[in-house]
C-alpha cells in the first residue's frame, strides 16, 4: 500500500473538507506518520476515518479531530503545552512540531511507555512524558500557552482552566460516555479571572479514564 498517497488523501479528502485550513496543521499532518504510531496489523488503515484501537481499550483519534483541535489552538512554536492522554503518542508529536515544549500526561505505564519509544525513534525531543492519573490534583505547574485534552470529560476541571497563561487555550471534548456525541469547545483565558468558550463541533471519543469522578464543584 502507498502510504504516502494514503496521507495525502487523508489531508485532501478528509482533514481538509473538515474545515482544517490552518496550512502549518496541514504540514504537520503532512510529515507525521501515523502508521508508525499503530501496531502492525493497523498500519494498513492508518489514514482510514476511523478511531483506530491502540490497545487498552483506548483508539487513537480521527485525523479529522486532530486536524481540528490542533487548529483550534493556534499554537506558536514559543509555547509549551499540556496535553492529557498521550495515547499512541500521535497527536503529542503534531503538538511537538507546533511549540516549543509539550508535557503528555498519561495514566496507563503500557501506553506511556510505547508513546515514549515512539517519540524517541522519530526523533522527538520536546516532549516530556510522565505518568500520572490527570484526573486528580496533582503538581502541574502554571502558566500553559495552550492545554489539549485527547480524550472526552465529562466537564472541565477549573484546576486545569487556571494553569493556563492570561490568552492560553484549552481545548476538550465535553460529554458523558452514554450519550451519542461530545461537544468539542474551545476555553480561552481572557484575564486572570475570565474565560471565555467556544462551541466548534460535535463528535464522539472514548473517554479519559478517571474523568468521571470529577465533582461538580471542580469544574468550568
Amino acid at each position: 500500500m502507498d502510504l504516502q498517497l494514503a496521507r495525502s488523501n487523508m489531508i485532501e479528502q478528509q482533514v481538509r473538507p473538515w474545515d482544517v485550513l490552518d496550512q502549518r496543521v496541514l504540514d504537520v499532518l503532512a510529515e507525521v506518520p501515523r502508521e508508525a504510531f499503530l501496531e502492525p496489523q493497523h498500519k494498513g488503515v492508518a489514514y482510514s476515518d476511523f478511531q483506530l484501537p491502540i490497545g487498552h481499550g483506548q483508539h487513537m483519534l480521527k485525523p479529522t479531530i486532530d486536524g481540528r483541535l490542533l487548529q483550534a489552538l493556534l499554537l506558536r512554536l514559543t509555547d509549551n503545552v499540556l496535553e492529557i492522554g498521550t495515547g499512541s503518542g500521535y497527536l503529542t508529536a503534531c503538538l511537538a512540531r507546533l511549540s516549543a515544549h509539550v508535557e503528555s500526561i498519561e495514566i496507563v505505564p503500557e501506553l506511556a511507555s510505547s508513546a515514549k519509544a515512539r517519540l524517541l525513534d522519530m526523533g522527538v525531543t520536546n516532549v516530556s512524558l510522565l505518568e500520572q492519573d490527570a484526573s486528580d490534583v496533582w503538581d502541574a505547574k502554571d502558566g500553559y500557552d495552550a492545554i489539549a485534552f485527547s480524550g472526552a470529560i465529562p466537564a472541565i476541571p477549573d484546576y486545569y482552566r487556571n494553569k493556563m497563561n492570561v490568552g492560553g487555550r484549552l481545548f476538550a471534548m465535553v460529554g458523558e460516555p452514554s450519550k451519542p456525541t461530545m461537544e468539542a469547545v474551545l476555553v480561552t483565558r481572557v484575564r486572570d479571572d475570565e474565560w471565555s468558550k467556544e462551541s466548534l463541533f460535535e463528535a464522539s471519543v472514548d473517554p479519559l479514564v478517571n474523568f468521571d469522578s470529577i465533582s461538580p464543584n471542580f469544574v468550568f
